[in-house]
């Protein structure tokens, strides 16, 4: 009998995915727990493994398809490697425009993602496509073949003309369009189109949203970082061996920015309606970029963490997304978010608000510029940042005035210890 590979729940709120990478082939031996299919969500990416032991016997959703919670994947058939490997489907014949299938319709004939695609951008029947592709699957090679019009039957040559006469020359025939096309230029300059991961997808969505439903404003400062970088290069290495991490700028930050949230709490809330909804507790979303896109896990009960505990938990957090392992638990919710563009090089940005939050703050790229001091000008290591907030429920003045803490808890760090 065979086993169903289904579609397991994907997490709160998310009802569908799209069906990444296949790791294993049909006719593959599979053991029970082994992953076979990987599925992109809005957020995380899910392996998909098999309960039982058997062979891939059938892969019923390819690449690239939308499925939904329950949905059969693939079966499995119990028996070993290649005993139910399907048998290959017939080379192709050597007409220019293949035959059609036998009586199935454009909905029956099985076809890679990127067949279909290029089917629907040529207007294609795949009823009357003959799939050549493993497991009788139509390939992007097949559909094209079927665009292609049968080869007409050769003309017969044409006399030859008669020489003419000096007197009768005519003048020369403009070129056809068929020589123009030839012509040097001319030719179609490469392109490859790409599908959007369903994460990019949903980032592209919410950004768009963003901009849309929010008041965004930004406001900008600069802080002189020269006290946290003498503090860490002096408690670096003890730091480090004593709490396992390093000591990095983003604690000084999280820090920082609890500080100015406690001083300033719309900054610290959410809209429902007509109704601000305050939060009193502080989970601090740090982006971090991953191959599939932005994401931004979660730093939990950031006000009760000591500079080593949230150090941990940010590299914890990064190697997670590094590794694409992040859970549905480590993205959602958060109170406020940090962003570092600087570590790219950024010097300046205006960063777009995560919903339903109100606030982000976009740290930048540290660069030594003179600046005057007590009359003189001195060459200090400066930092720009930038806050966005959602106008609605945050005025100018409380946005400046957030800035202007955390400026004061970054510039004088011992006061870190006072603000808890």
């Amino acid at each position: 009998m065979a086993i169903e590979v289904k579609v397991p729940p994907l997490g709160e709120s998310i009802v569908e995915a799209t069906v990444g990478r296949w790791l294993k082939n049909e006719g593959d031996a599979v053991k029970a727990g082994e992953t076979v299919v990987e599925l992109e969500t809005d957020k995380v990416n899910l392996e998909v493994a098999a309960d039982q032991a058997g062979v891939l016997e059938r892969i019923l959703r390819p690449q690239g398809e939308t499925v939904a919670i329950g949905d059969v994947l693939a079966t499995i058939a119990a028996g070993e490697a290649g005993a139910t490997a399907p048998e290959p489907a017939p080379a192709p014949t050597a007409s220019a425009t293949p035959p059609p299938t036998d009586g199935r319709t454009a909905e029956e004939v099985r076809v890679t993602p990127v067949a279909r695609r290029v089917a629907e951008d040529k207007g294609v029947d795949l009823s009357s496509v003959q799939p050549t592709g493993l497991s009788g699957r139509a390939t992007k090679e097949d559909v094209l073949r079927a665009t292609q019009p049968a080869a007409p039957a050769a003309a017969p040559a044409p006399a030859p003309a008669p020489t003419p006469t000096p007197a009768r020359v005519a003048p020369a025939a403009a070129p056809t369009p068929a020589a123009q096309a030839a012509a040097p230029g001319t030719q179609a300059r490469p392109e490859e189109r790409v599908r959007m991961t369903r994460r990019r997808q949903t980032i592209a969505q919410r950004l768009v949203e963003a901009q849309q439903t929010a008041a965004m404003l930004t406001t900008f400062n600069e802080l002189d970082m020269t006290a946290v970088m003498d503090i860490r290069k002096k408690r670096r290495e003890s730091f480090e061996k004593r709490n396992g991490v390093r000591l990095g700028f983003m604690s000084f930050f999280v820090k920082a920015t609890i500080g100015a949230l406690k001083a300033f709490p719309n900054l610290n809330a959410e809209i429902d309606g007509t109704d601000i909804i305050l939060k009193r507790y502080y989970d601090i979303g740090v982006a971090v970029g991953a191959e599939g896109g932005l994401v931004v896990p979660v730093v939990r009960d950031a006000d009760r963490l000591t500079f080593a505990q949230i150090e941990k938990t940010i590299e914890e957090l990064a190697v997670k997304a590094r590794n694409n392992t992040l859970s549905i638990q480590d993205l959602q919710g958060g109170t406020f978010t940090i962003t570092n563009g600087g570590v790219f090089g950024s010097l300046l940005s205006t960063p777009i608000l995560n919903p339903p939050q109100v606030g982000i703050l976009g740290l930048h790229k540290i660069e030594e510029r003179p600046i005057a001091r007590d009359g003189q000008v001195v060459i200090r290591p400066m930092m720009y940042v930038a806050l966005t907030y959602d106008h609605r429920i945050v005025d100018g003045r409380e946005a400046v005035q957030f800035l202007v803490k955390v400026k004061e808890l970054i510039e004088d760090p011992e006061t870190l210890l006072l603000e808890g």
